[in-house]
């Protein structure tokens, strides 16, 4: 029996701790100008700012799960957790969804100001792919993949894509498959290449990513469906942000669509789908079974 407590807080623990080193003054030695300190300040205010690393995690259990060693992975987890930061960080300005609290701190842009939070986000983007292909342990043709597969999740066929439909859907009644497609992309896409970044870098074959896709494409879109239920049920102080936004923006959620009882309902069946995903790799996907009911009964 695997202790899903103990290897999710040792993952935790050493992405947090490669995310401080990133982020340490020593890292920025050498990158000396104007502002830099400021920005530096920026950047690791909304990366540090715990979370529960789920996507960086997914990297990291991927590669163990495919025979590697997931130290050799952890600038590929940092990379996707950067990216994952900087479209946060730009989601809660007031020209998108104009959040001014994110995981119980107040927002980038009410610290730094409207200009500074939208220049860390873009440091985030552009450091992630740094990050990413100087990676010390892996081979150049392992980076160059890595980094094809996270510029193409991250970019304009992927989360941004997603975002740019997300917007456009407000203040309109869209259909289920509209909003499916809109989260596919906008808070999938980043789920499916943190599994995919561990699969590379430990060199699985076809089938085994093939299987991390299915798996991650499953407890993506239970991902927003949870929480679309959880902006109508819980509250600012558990969440750590806002809630009643999807509302405010009248978007058209899960729950608008579908009713509450028929999201949870939605939601479990995607995450049983998640599981049954997994049985290529046998009892050694327990880990990942564990996060998929984790995932669908979370409260923040």
């Amino acid at each position: 029996m695997v202790d899903f407590e103990k290897r999710s807080t040792e993952y935790v623990e050493a992405i947090n701790w490669a995310v401080s080193d990133y982020m340490s003054r020593d890292a920025f030695n050498g990158r000396e100008s104007s502002g830099l300190e400021l920005m530096r300040e920026a950047m690791a205010y909304s990366l540090e700012n715990g979370g529960k690393r789920i996507r960086p995690m997914l990297t990291l259990e991927f590669c163990r799960l495919c025979g590697g060693n997931y130290i050799d992975a952890i600038p590929l987890a940092v990379g996707v957790e950067m990216i994952h930061t900087y479209s946060l960080i730009h989601d809660d300005l007031p020209c998108m969804d104009d959040d001014d609290m994110r995981r119980g701190k107040p927002s980038s842009h009410k610290v730094f100001g409207y200009a500074n939070a939208l220049l860390a986000g873009d440091a985030l983007l552009t450091l992630a792919f740094e990050t990413v292909l100087s990676a010390k342990k892996l081979s150049g043709e392992i980076k160059a993949r890595a980094g094809l597969e996270l510029a193409k999740a991250a970019g304009c066929s992927g989360m941004i894509a997603g975002q740019v439909m997300d917007l456009a859907n407000e203040g309109k009644k869209a259909s289920l498959d509209e909003v499916k497609a809109t989260d596919k992309r906008k808070t999938g896409e980043l789920i499916r290449v943190s599994a995919i970044l561990g699969c590379i870098a430990a060199g699985a074959d076809e089938e085994k990513i093939k299987a991390a896709e299915n798996y991650c494409n499953c407890i993506g879109l239970a991902f927003q469906i949870v929480d679309d239920i959880l902006d109508v049920t819980s509250d600012e102080e558990t969440l750590g942000k806002p809630i009643g936004s999807d509302s405010e923006n009248e978007k058209s959620t899960y729950v608008t669509l579908l009713g509450l009882e028929e999201s949870m309902r939605y939601a479990s069946g995607l995450t049983q789908k998640a599981k049954e995903a997994l049985e290529i790799f046998g009892s050694e996907g327990e880990f990942l079974l564990e996060l998929a009911d984790m995932l669908s009964g979370r409260k923040n």
